[in-house]
């Protein structure tokens, strides 16, 4: 039986476009044609007779040859197989290979396309020249979608690693709120067993002379028994003076509750303000500086000689040895001291809001700072000789913000200027430790005067 590929392409072509077969229909006469080719044929004519033999035909849509349909796909398969090698794309319509592409319909086509109708008066390109342009333009698009790829990669590790870093925040935070609160409950639970146990020492204490009292109110109950005994008896007038003594009931014999009690809540919180520290500034961890390591109070920070791995937030002061504060002020009177003597350069005061932190960005002029030990641009003012304390006064109302040594009592500089947004408290230490003072808190109790 000879092979679909031994019969010879007559035998696949269509009668009325003479290309291979395109689904392929078959008319009860037994010929076939393409069912455009045949459609086509039978508006053109008016009449439903086949093109070969003239025989009118009773279907209006005569049944798809579906062999001859095989037949041809399969003849074309073989047939570009053999001009290709089987790694060439061949036209589907008549196997030749695609080595132009129509500029007009922007589609690769055959020589045999050519030269049809539907491409006439159209321009051509070699294959490989078309391709090349092509890609050229493809690059050329590719190039800045690839770059915001590359950017949306870098995004993308970077928030990785916040997520990953948020959890080890939180893992942190939870584990300190958790000392926090232990050091308050044992002092709470220290307080309630000093309390009870004094509670029970005065219970002890008055109970034992209740007891006592008791036995000497038995002994004179005793005693008069006997001497109300003897009167019935002799009716002794003298001894009727002793009738006359009345027993003494015994003062402050009742539990002090008002002691124990009263103002229990405000008496205890009163006593813990010699535990709690109060710091007007604390720093914020997450605007730090990866070389500086800042303390579990968020009060002090002081340096690591390798860079640690921490989220490229915004916020961060990536150059500098910086921080800043958790809060900023947008009115009001504020100061907090801050201890530099162990610092051998250093840099300390406030800075907007809006201030650009990344590296090489900082608007030092936007800094209002007094300095030590370190090359400084900006408002920044130096100083000759190191202190130990260093006191920030700022008044934004007043439109100032003054420096002075508390310990010596002394004033160092005052910035005068016109605050227009929220300031924050800035840090810098090339060579740090830098430490936040706490303040010695106080209870105040507020009396009104009765009119």
């Amino acid at each position: 039986m000879a092979s679909k590929s031994s019969l010879p392409e007559e035998d696949f072509t269509c009668p009325v476009c003479f290309d291979i077969f395109k689904d392929p229909v078959l008319l009860l006469c037994s010929h076939s044609f393409c069912k455009d080719c045949l459609q086509k044929f039978w508006r053109e004519k008016k009449s439903k007779e086949c093109p070969v033999c003239r025989r009118q035909s009773s279907l209006d849509n005569p049944p798809l040859n579906l062999s001859l349909k095989n037949v041809c796909e399969s003849f074309l398969k073989e047939k570009s197989q053999r001009a290709s090698g089987g790694s060439e794309v061949l036209c589907s319509l008549h196997g030749e290979r695609l080595k132009l592409f129509c500029l007009e319909d922007k589609q690769p086509i055959c020589l045999v396309f050519q030269a049809s109708r539907k491409h006439s008066g159209h321009q051509f390109l070699p294959i490989d020249e078309a391709a090349l342009d092509y890609k050229k333009q493809l690059k050329a698009v590719l190039k800045p979608l690839q770059k915001k790829l590359n950017q949306f990669k870098g995004v993308q590790k970077t928030c990785d690693r916040t997520a990953s870093h948020i959890k080890v925040q939180a893992h942190q935070s939870e584990k300190q709120i958790k000392e926090e609160f232990e050091k308050l409950h044992q002092f709470l639970k220290d307080e309630e067993e000093a309390r009870i146990r004094a509670l029970k020492e005065e219970e002890e204490q008055k109970s034992l002379i209740m007891k006592e009292k008791i036995e000497e109110l038995s002994k004179d109950m005793s005693t008069l028994s006997d001497t109300i005994t003897a009167i019935k008896k002799q009716m002794v007038a003298e001894d009727i003076i002793f009738l006359q003594q009345k027993p003494q009931g015994v003062s402050g014999s009742l539990i002090d509750v008002a002691k124990h009690l009263g103002n229990l809540r405000f008496r205890v919180w009163e006593k813990m303000k010699d535990i709690v520290q109060f710091t007007p500034v604390v720093l914020d961890p997450n605007t730090a500086d990866s070389l500086l390591i800042i303390s579990e109070d968020l009060t002090s920070f002081k340096r690591t000689l390798t860079r640690q791995t921490l989220p490229d937030n915004p916020e961060r002061l990536d150059d500098y040895r910086c921080v800043v504060g958790s809060e900023g002020f947008n009115s009001g009177s504020h100061y907090w001291d801050v201890e530099v003597g162990d610092s051998t350069a250093w840099c300390v005061g406030v800075t907007t809001e809006s201030n650009q932190r990344k590296r090489g960005t900082i608007t030092w002029e936007r800094l209002l700072c007094v300095g030590y030990g370190g090359c400084y641009r900006g408002p920044v003012h130096v100083l000759e000789q190191n202190l130990h304390t260093l006191r920030v006064h700022l008044d934004l109302d007043k439109g100032q913000l003054s420096f002075s040594d508390p310990l010596q009592n002394t004033h160092i500089h005052t910035f005068k200027h016109t605050f227009t947004e929220k300031v924050l408290p800035f840090f810098c230490s090339p060579r740090p430790p830098l430490s936040i003072l706490p303040l010695k808190p106080s209870v105040t109790i507020e009396q009104r005067r009765l009119c």
